[in-house]
């Protein structure tokens, strides 16, 4: 029983498809009737009409994507270039010498192209399904990584900010004027770095549509400016830095959400100084063919070699061993890779001979 209702399901499904293809399927028969006819006044070669339906066939499968509309239309357009444009003409006659060989042949051309378009044009739509569910698990994984980061990079600071609060409050009496000042020095630091981690989140909103797509709005902004305007916010949380800044004398447009680029560089420099325990970061520009690349490059100790492959996707977290979080990378990283991709551009990490260097490019770049 479960069988014949599952016969009956797929009978009344390819039925209602061929219903809704059969209005497309008559136009465009009705289209090569009327170019076979037009073309028969001028010549009156049969060979040439029927390769008419054969193409109106494989617009209708390519259209349709219903076999019972293709094989209808093959049908159709045999017995019409028998009927119309055969002698004797306005009649049915497969009796003479060749034509039973000349029609079936054109009906198998016509079946056979009919079904190779329809099955290529499934194959197609379940490769785009793929596609799309291969995004989501794509999508769902950086989702899973994000939160990951998240919960990593805001418990320890927030765990630092209770036990000097809490510390501050009693001992209070006991603790000399430097040990206070040094309390709230680390509530404070603590501080900034949760709301820069705020940003980050705040900057996920800009690049998700309603559907979750990364997307961003841009428009051409001087790449000089936004790097200049994220060195000196840098400057401004760490005064002691020195950021060595090398660009081309050429000024360079580049299609961008300022904001978002000027936080990817930001978290960069961030990074950098983070991870690299030394006072010297160098942020180089070059322009290539294709895109313009910004390299951050610090003189550190270099980042572990098996967590470049995963660096970008917040994996790099549970291999902090130290419980520091400000050695974490998460967030921040996976943020860059997203605005960049968001922008068409790529991003990657490398170590170099005295340290780490991570790059990132953007396409479609402008020289004035």
């Amino acid at each position: 029983m479960d069988i014949l209702r599952g016969k009956k399901f797929h009978l009344r499904a390819a039925a209602r498809g061929l219903a809704a293809s059969l209005p497309i399927t008559i136009t465009l028969m009705a289209a090569a009737s009327v170019a076979s006819t037009v073309f028969f006044h001028f010549s009156s070669n049969v060979t040439n009409i029927s390769i008419i339906f054969i193409l109106a066939i494989i617009l209708i499968a390519r259209v349709t994507r219903n076999y019972g509309a293709g094989i209808l239309a093959s049908l159709y357009s045999v017995f019409w270039v028998n009927y119309a444009y055969t002698y004797p003409y306005m009649a049915l006659n497969f009796t003479l010498s060749g034509y039973p060989v000349t029609f079936v042949g054109m009906a198998l051309i016509s079946c056979f192209t009919s079904s190779i378009c329809i099955m290529l044009t499934r194959q197609s739509e379940q490769l785009k399904e793929q596609e799309r569910k291969l995004m989501a698990a794509e999508k769902e994984t950086m989702r899973a990584n994000l939160l990951r980061a998240i919960s990593h990079d805001l418990r320890t600071p927030l765990t630092s900010i209770i036990g000097s609060s809490s510390a501050y409050l009693e001992e209070d009496a006991s603790l000399s004027p430097e040990d206070r000042r040094r309390l709230v020095a680390n509530i404070e630091e603590d501080a900034q770095w949760l709301l820069n981690m705020v940003e980050n989140l705040l900057s996920v909103t800009r690049i998700q549509d309603d559907r979750g797509v990364s997307s961003v709005s841009k428009s051409e902004e001087p790449l000089e400016e936004v790097i200049s305007e994220a060195v000196r916010r840098f400057k401004k949380r760490f005064p002691t830095m020195e950021v060595r800044v090398s660009m081309p004398n050429a000024f360079i447009m580049v299609p961008m959400d300022p904001i978002l680029i000027e936080q990817v560089i930001n978290n960069l420099l961030e990074n950098a100084s983070f991870h690299s325990g030394n006072q010297k970061i160098d942020l180089q520009v070059e322009t290539l063919p294709e895109a313009v690349s910004v390299t951050i490059r610090d003189y550190g100790k270099g980042i572990p070699q098996e967590l470049l492959d995963t660096l970008f996707d917040g994996a790099g977290i549970s291999q902090n061993r130290q419980g520091d979080g400000h050695k974490g990378m998460g967030i921040g990283l996976t943020l860059c890779k997203t605005i960049v991709g968001a922008h068409g551009g790529t991003i990657s990490a490398s170590n170099h001979a005295e340290g780490a260097a991570f790059t990132f490019t953007l396409p479609d770049w402008r020289e004035y």
